[in-house]
């Protein structure tokens, strides 16, 4: 067989692969689309309240699978060839505030979407993890690396439950071309100045000021960045990932 013709045969197989996830992608986008409404627009009860499980009985099981569905729906939309599509599933199904000339890369996972702001010509690296359950804002051009973490909400880990919802957690906000490296970790309460820099592999738990390097664990001032920044992303990103 010639090389032309098993060229031709992986292209065709492409194409199913991507046709037949792309089809179930479509079609079920009105039940995830309804989802991410009923989340933000009804309360969700008490769910602090031990045995709360055991009370609601089948509707939190049927609740249950139905987020778990759209979980693993939002994890094949993040590994879809196709920033267009995306893109758009992110911003018209999922509810995310998503700017112009802004990239996500795959394998981002961004948790309720519509908790998220990102401004224009920002970048999110591959396998992020954007944590939107009290909030995310990002700025304009702002430059996520790969499998940066932020996290809104945690476990309270001296209350007898273990709940997350015994402590205030407010949104994190990160100003405009801030650079966060690779595998960072941001706490909830955060805010990150314009055009502050995250070293690779911090743990940033207090605010970051304009202008100012940070690094380490926790993460401590270790420098100065200029402040006369003029740099736009222009929304150019590698393609299918």
């Amino acid at each position: 067989m010639t090389s032309v013709k098993l060229q031709i045969i992986y292209f065709l197989l492409l194409l199913f692969v991507i046709w037949r996830r792309f089809i179930f992608i479509i079609t079920f986008a009105p039940l995830v689309k309804c989802f991410f409404f009923l989340k933000k627009n009804i309360s969700k009860g008490d769910m602090s309240i031990p045995g709360y499980e055991k009370r609601l009985g089948f509707k939190y099981y049927i609740r249950n699978y139905y987020s778990s569905f759209v979980t693993y729906y939002l994890y094949l939309v993040s590994l879809y060839p196709s920033h267009h599509i995306r893109n758009f599933i992110y911003r018209r199904v999922c509810g995310l505030g998503l700017g112009r000339k802004s990239v996500v890369y795959f394998g981002a996972e961004v948790r309720s979407p519509y908790n998220v702001s990102i401004g224009e010509g920002s970048v999110i690296g591959d396998y992020a993890i954007l944590d939107g359950r009290n909030g995310i804002k990002i700025g304009n051009n702002v430059v996520l690396a790969s499998h940066v973490s932020i996290w809104t909400e945690q476990h309270d880990h001296n209350d007898p439950w273990f709940r997350c919802d015994t402590q205030q957690h407010n949104p994190v906000v990160i100003g405009d071309r801030v650079w966060i490296g690779p595998n960072t970790v941001i706490l909830h309460s955060v805010n990150i100045g314009e055009g502050a820099v995250v070293a690779a592999g911090a743990v940033v738990t207090h605010d970051v000021p304009p202008f100012t390097i940070v690094g380490g664990i926790p993460a401590k001032p270790i420098g100065t960045r200029n402040s006369n920044l003029k740099y736009v992303n222009n929304g150019a990103h590698r393609s299918f990932i």
